[in-house]
């Protein structure tokens, strides 16, 4: 794969350049489709500078950081995935919304080199918008090791925007890529030809003046309106007629055209161990003990094990109960006179003896291994080839291998799982995957708690597991059938897979511990305010007093009313207070089984309910709450009858 980058003429740059703000010349978007490294460049580019805000009005997240060696300090913003400039989804509306509100800026489209052919339709629909477009080719150790050969220097020529070839992981092309980014100009009379049909419906739209997207070129601002006009047309994209199939396949086109020559993309050879792993975790067969060889030794052993075992011991028990617990209780002893104000910092509730016990002794640890453990499966290429392996299962629950991604990332944190709902297509989708992370996904944290309780009782961790795999099912059959919408389409960029690099897998790993961390430890400590304000005015008995009889009716001791009461403010933290509970009164394995599955079923936590309002409004959220609660105390009570009525002892 060719390197060596040819010098951009500076008079034809400068002059170009000169017309631009100087607030858009400071800032970069980085652009491009899921899984092709703009993560990766962006904190090569920022190091350090980094925060990650929401996108206003929405759940979205971007990252915005300084690159202190571009422009004086340009800002850059790493934009969510997108594949066109017609965006379907949530993720793709708040990247071009960002395109749109930051004209002028250079946009940095992020490729992997090995599917340029695929990807590069957008970059030619980014030039006719009237963008400063850098062509980055991620990934080039990858593209050489399959040869892939691109000659980087003649596709310039042929694009007339710098291209640089970059392995962001490495920090390879970094260099080159940051003396090019002020070189970048919009190109002048480029044009894609979409047809004679759609270019006569192009002119009339420009004739008009009529089109949406001030910050992009009026030929692209019609070709969007087309697009969108079509796309109301009853049935027209179904059967891939109408402007929105012309376009893409134009720009199809012309990117294989200027492609021809200068790129060479083999067939992908079936040799080597890593394509045949790859083809085994697709497989309809040997693809299911893969994913079973991965949730045993990833969660069960990993997370439940070491996470929720040696670790929390360590922590929870000699730490905070030999250590850190009485010191807090004598210091508050000596500083607090005032009984009701000691409970509320280190009483039985309190900030530091419960919050900050649970937060860091309890939830800390399961947290961090999960998010280690789902980093090493992202960085291998596995989670793309789960999600076409899951595809056709999905599909029988309204979804799609693309809802994997929020499913998965759910087992990590309902929250963000939540969040992520917004990279699925359609209304139908988001709700059917709300509606599954809310009922029968428990987080990580819950999770590892769970395990770690039902780890040394194999049937009831059993009976557990196959509860809520039905649970899941039938709520998702139900949901399919009984929501209206289209059926979902399915389609995912596949990179190849690879040994994960330690240095993607602790970045990553980082990254989301500091967001769930700054997330979940103060809403730690705010629950144990409520916990406090609850047993000071006797609301908090009170509330146990009215859920201790569908407790009791599930064979549990009415004591257990406070583990589901804990669950309302975070769902780890009921199952931390269920893990105090089974060292209290020593469960069953029955109890021990119907106390896990009612609490995974039992309403999401304060966080993932105030998502679900905002995402779908306080009907859905409330509506949706209520039927998990009815869910979770019916199913526990049916598994205890039939558990019972059968003579079962676990």
């Amino acid at each position: 794969m060719a390197t060596t980058q040819p010098a951009v003429d500076p008079a034809r740059t400068e002059s170009a350049s000169s017309r631009r703000t100087t607030s858009a010349r400071q800032r970069i978007l980085i652009v491009g489709c899921p899984n092709v490294g703009k993560s990766a460049l962006f904190n090569r580019l920022t190091g350090s500078y980094v925060t990650v805000s929401n996108y206003p009005g929405t759940t979205v997240g971007i990252a915005r950081g300084r690159a202190a060696g571009i422009a004086g300090g340009a800002e850059v913003v790493d934009t969510p995935g997108m594949y066109s400039l017609r965006p379907i989804t949530d993720e793709e509306r708040v990247a071009l919304q960002v395109i749109l509100e930051a004209r002028g800026a250079t946009v940095l489209h992020v490729v992997d080199a090995k599917n340029l052919d695929r990807m590069l339709p957008l970059t030619l629909q980014m030039i006719e918008a009237g963008l400063p477009v850098v062509l980055v080719l991620n990934m080039a150790d990858e593209a050489a090791a399959m040869d892939v050969r691109i000659d980087a220097p003649a596709l310039e020529r042929r694009l007339g925007i710098p291209v640089v070839p970059t392995v962001a992981t490495r920090g390879k092309g970094i260099d080159v890529l940051t003396r090019r980014i002020p070189q970048a100009a919009p190109r002048e009379g480029f044009r894609i030809d979409y047809g004679e049909d759609l270019e006569r419906a192009i002119a009339r739209r420009q004739a008009c003046g009529a089109a949406a997207g001030e910050g992009l070129s009026p030929r692209t601002r019609a070709v969007m309106r087309l697009q969108d006009d079509g796309a109301a047309a009853p049935g027209r994209q179904a059967t891939g007629d109408g402007p929105q199939h012309t376009v893409l396949a134009a720009a199809r086109r012309e990117a294989m055209r200027l492609l021809d020559g200068v790129a060479a993309f083999p067939e992908v050879s079936p040799r080597g161990l890593r394509e045949a792993v790859g083809r085994l975790c697709v497989h309809p067969v040997w693809g299911v003990p893969i994913l079973l060889a991965v949730l045993y030794f990833g969660l069960y052993t990993f997370v439940g094990g070491f996470g929720a075992g040696t670790i929390v011991d360590f922590l929870e028990g000699t730490l905070f109960e030999g250590i850190i617990n009485p010191w807090f209780q004598r210091v508050g002893e000596q500083l607090l006179p005032w009984a009701a104000v000691r409970d509320l910092f280190v009483g039985e509730y309190g900030i530091f003896t419960l919050g900050l016990r649970y937060a860091v002794a309890i939830i800390l640890p399961i947290v961090g291994t999960f998010f280690l453990a789902f980093s090493i499966l992202e960085d291998s290429g596995y989670l793309p080839r789960l999600a076409m392996l899951v595809d056709r299962l999905f599909k029988k629950l309204g979804l799609n291998g693309r809802a994997v991604v929020p499913i998965v990332l759910g087992f990590g944190c309902d929250t963000m799982g939540t969040m992520v709902t917004r990279t699925l297509e359609t209304r139908r989708e988001k709700i059917i995957a709300s509606i599954l992370l809310a009922l029968a996904i428990p987080c990580s944290a819950q999770l590892g708690v769970i395990l770690g309780l039902l780890g040394g009782n194999i049937g009831a961790l059993g009976v557990w597991a196959g509860v809520l795999a039905g649970v899941f099912l039938l709520t998702g059959v139900l949901a399919a059938r009984l929501l209206p919408g289209e059926k979902p389409r399915f389609y995912m960029e596949m990179p190849p897979m690879r040994l994960p690099r330690p240095g993607n897998v602790l970045i990553k790993t980082y990254s989301r511990m500091v967001w769930y961390f700054r997330e979940v430890l103060p809403l730690f400590l705010l629950a144990s305010v409520f916990i406090w304000l609850g047993e000071l005015t006797g609301l908090f008995d009170l509330a146990v007093r009215a859920i201790a009889p569908a407790v009791r009716l599930m064979g549990l001791p009415g004591e257990a009313a406070v583990a589901f009461l804990f669950g309302f403010f975070r769902r780890d933290y009921g199952a931390a207070g269920l893990f105090d509970l089974q060292q209290t009164h020593g469960l069953t394995g029955v109890q021990l089984a119907v106390a896990a599955i009612s609490l995974t079923l039992f309403l999401p936590c304060v966080a993932q309910f105030l998502i679900l309002r905002k995402e779908r409004g306080w009907g859905f959220a409330l509506g949706v709450s209520a039927g998990i609660v009815a869910a979770a105390f019916g199913v526990g009570a049916g598994v205890n009858l039939l558990l019972t009525g059968m003579g079962v002892t676990l």
